[in-house]
């Protein structure tokens, strides 16, 4: 695959790593569906989504880098935008794109010939999990043949955690079941697989201090702070960004529901150390993605 050219972090004020891409470079009038349209008027923004190669074009005047993913939702939907165009566009704009995969665990076997398919073939640096969406627990033994083949590539999995704007306000919450995003779930994970990176997405409401739990007691366990803006963040989770957490914290703006500039605006007005704000901004996100030189 043709790349734009190398990273250079040092020229990197952020990276954010939690964004989604859900406008296909390939797809002649692709428009936003009804769940994100609802996304939208849940989260108060118009949607205004943009292929991976606009979405580089914009981190790139933002001096950001970027972690970009799909979510594999339904067994056997078809997805608007794929794990392969993501990867392929991502390493075209390696100077500030960082592709992750998304695979529904109910596609068995099936999915785990995919994921070492992604690994090998498209050079994936990490997989993307939503349990309500893709409706299952974390640590439902089901999931463990994916999870092995993520572990042994030494890679990163991120999950989401607590409520979801997917489905909010639609009758029923559109089906889906927020159960599944606890995030006290993943601590089996992460004693199972010591060796496998976690991120939990989101200030995990209702559940932060189980998320702070888990982030505190397993090494290997990351917290996100996409989704919301810095300053609806719980003080709780701010006590612990400054001091236990401080090398754990990674910023993420779940782009396009939230704009990075806006996260980034509200974060210079909340309490972080000045030591600790290069740290959760681009740091422990360097040393996680493994991006130093």
């Amino acid at each position: 695959m043709a790349e734009k050219g190398g990273m250079n972090v040092d020229a990197l004020v952020a990276i954010d790593v939690h964004t989604h891409a859900w406008k296909s470079a390939l797809a002649v009038g692709d428009t936003p569906t009804e769940s994100q349209q609802a996304m939208g008027n849940y989260f108060r923004y118009t949607p205004q989504h943009q292929t991976v190669p606009e979405m580089a074009e914009m981190y790139r005047k933002l001096k950001m880098a970027f972690v970009v993913f799909t979510v594999d939702g339904e067994k056997g939907a078809s997805r608007k935008i794929t794990n392969e165009e993501i990867a392929e566009l991502a390493h075209k704009n390696a100077d500030v794109a960082i592709p992750f995969a998304s695979i529904n665990p109910h596609r068995g076997e099936a999915g785990v010939r995919e994921a070492r398919r992604l690994i090998k073939d498209f050079g994936v640096k990490g997989f993307k999990f939503h349990p309500s969406v893709q409706d299952f627990m974390p640590n439902d033994h089901l999931v463990y043949p994916l999870y092995e083949v993520i572990a042994e590539a030494k890679l990163p999995a991120l999950f989401h955690t607590g409520q979801t704007g997917v489905g909010a306000g639609t009758p029923g919450g559109g089906g889906i079941r927020l159960k599944y995003s606890n995030p006290m779930l993943l601590d089996d994970v992460a004693a199972d697989f010591p060796d496998m990176p976690i991120i939990l997405a989101h200030p995990s409401f209702p559940w932060q201090e189980e998320a702070l739990s888990v982030a505190t007691h397993k090494p290997q366990v990351y917290i996100d702070l996409s989704g919301w803006s810095p300053k609806y963040f719980p003080p709780i989770l701010v006590q612990y960004a400054n001091t236990l957490l401080k090398e754990k914290i990674l910023f993420g703006s779940d782009y396009p529901v939230m704009a990075p500039e806006r996260w980034m605006a509200d974060f210079d007005k909340l309490a972080i150390k000045p030591e600790v704000r290069p740290l959760i901004l681009k740091d422990n996100a360097v040393r996680l993605l493994k991006l130093a030189a």
